[in-house]
């Protein structure tokens, strides 16, 4: 079972996480995007972590419901609507519980990737961070290990998709031949997540 204290930790383990890739993240942006992704993530994360910091949600639910309304109104550009979505609809799914199960974290993650899919329309296959975290959930109910190494793949088979949306999607083939940010750094909170858990 997992407690607000092992949520806590997964939003720390991402913030420290997306502060050693933020350049990384920006070169992946750099040219299909506006090349902020890492930067604007950074100072997202970072803002989580503070407050979570002097706030301290003690149930799981809490801790996401929190860290997703951070990134909300701290980041720019599609990131944080994001972000944030994932986190508070996990967050929302969760609950009251002081302590959730690995099968009720599944099934909340997966409710957090089926908001962001409605609100950013996106599809497997589009070149979006949804690419890595729809494979991360499918591999959730095997362990925390086999949802790190989805996600990392699905990151990488961006790179020969043509992207259909977000900002990328307007260079048309021209975004062909470059892995997605946004994949990217959905895969660097999956891996935190299997970092929180010890594996």
């Amino acid at each position: 079972m997992f407690d607000a204290d092992f949520f806590r930790r997964w939003m720390t383990a991402t913030a420290a996480s997306v502060d050693r890739e933020a350049e990384r993240l920006t070169a992946l942006d750099s040219p299909i995007g506006d090349a902020d992704h890492g930067s604007n993530l950074r100072r997202g994360f970072t803002a989580v972590t503070a407050t979570l910091e002097k706030e301290a949600p003690d149930t799981p639910g809490g801790v996401l419901t929190l860290a997703g309304r951070q990134l909300i109104s701290t980041v720019g550009g599609a990131s944080g609507p994001l972000y944030g979505t994932l986190l508070r609809r996990t967050g929302k799914a969760l609950g009251d519980s002081a302590e959730v199960s690995a099968e009720q974290l599944a099934e909340a993650l997966r409710a957090g990737v089926d908001a962001v899919t409605t609100l950013g329309g996106a599809a497997p296959g589009d070149k979006t961070m949804i690419d890595a975290l729809v494979p991360a959930v499918d591999a959730l109910g095997t362990g925390f290990a086999a949802a790190r190494t989805a996600a990392e793949q699905g990151a990488l088979a961006t790179t020969p998709l043509q992207a259909r949306k977000g900002r990328a999607s307007y260079l048309g083939e021209r975004s062909i031949g470059h892995q997605d940010p946004g994949a990217t750094s959905a895969a660097l909170l999956i891996a935190a997540l299997a970092e929180a858990a010890g594996e």
